[in-house]
């Protein structure tokens, strides 16, 4: 995981901290936590634990009733500590760390008699790394609801925005209707996408696809199903199309989102760092001071 600066830790940590993320095998996946791993700390033994939920305040984990662990809790006055254990990047070690917990509830789970849920509170604020871990997912989700300012951007895909998203290419493929055909990415959304490849309009539109996009850092590929819903033409090409395609919701990976809201959180950071280093008579005097990166790579757009 990239590092992230101390201010959009505390941003996400201001916003987000009453926040929940389930765990499920998406967000296990995302996030490389390492559930075999996780375990409670109580009066010096590790009790093993599956961690249910989270927040920036709290963690809910799945236990077992007849291990002994929820006598332990009540001896030790309910106080603990929580190992968590996540997948290092590559080939590195796997990042562990402890956080000291305190037990604040307690309730059966699913009808099973020998598996209860724990609500552990934290002592103290969350360590960095879980605060960007879950950060970021709280983030790019927000941004993806249908209220979000957010949720309609295009990021035009130049030189520029292909290294800062680590696409590895906008020359790519996608399988209309099961057949494999290549195009080239002109732009990206959250939900969506515009692509260049051969064909006429009429046949395309409405037609199911399959888009696939390659990142790098990770490595990591991506195929992004939907349906072309619009076309444009492209000058001096009768031979090409650009095809406009709207993503299925429930189908984006959310690995996909993150990214996406990563590089748009970026682009906004810089353009505040711009503003604010550009006196206000230079502002004043010229009009293209004011336009956004966005705006910018728009206009240098020359597919």
């Amino acid at each position: 995981m990239n590092a992230l600066s101390r201010q959009q830790l505390t941003t996400y940590y201001e916003r987000y901290k009453t926040n929940e993320v389930i765990f499920n095998k998406e967000i296990l996946e995302v996030t490389g936590l390492l559930s075999k791993h996780i375990r409670l700390k109580c009066k010096g033994k590790l009790w093993p634990c599956v961690i249910y939920a989270a927040s920036l305040q709290m963690v809910k984990i799945l236990v077992n009733t007849k291990s002994g662990l929820m006598q332990s809790l009540q001896d030790a006055n309910n106080g603990a500590n929580i190992r968590f254990c996540f997948k290092g990047n590559e080939e590195e070690e796997p990042v562990i760390f402890f956080v000291a917990v305190r037990s604040i509830g307690y309730t059966p789970y699913g009808g099973l008699k020998d598996t209860g849920m724990v609500t552990l509170q934290f002592v103290q604020q969350a360590p960095d790394y879980l605060i960007g871990v879950l950060g970021r997912i709280l983030d790019a989700t927000a941004n993806t609801q249908g209220t979000s300012k957010r949720r309609g951007e295009r990021v035009i895909i130049t030189s520029e925005t292909q290294r800062m998203l680590g696409i590895v290419s906008k020359e790519t493929a996608v399988s209309v209707q099961g057949v494999p055909r290549q195009c080239i990415l002109r732009d990206i959304s959250f939900y969506g996408a515009k692509i260049v490849i051969m064909g006429l309009a009429n046949f395309l539109n409405d037609r199911d696809a399959v888009l696939r996009i390659d990142f790098e850092e990770p490595r990591e590929s991506y195929f992004l199903k939907g349906k072309f819903r619009h076309s444009e033409t492209v000058e001096g090409r009768k031979d090409l199309v650009a095809m406009g395609m709207a993503f299925y919701d429930d189908l984006i990976p959310l690995k996909y989102k993150i990214r996406i809201n990563t590089y748009i959180t970026q682009v906004r950071a810089i353009n505040r760092t711009d503003t604010s280093t550009v006196p206000e008579t230079s502002q004043e005097a010229s009009p293209s001071a004011s336009k956004t990166v966005q705006d910018r790579e728009t206009e240098d757009d020359r597919i």
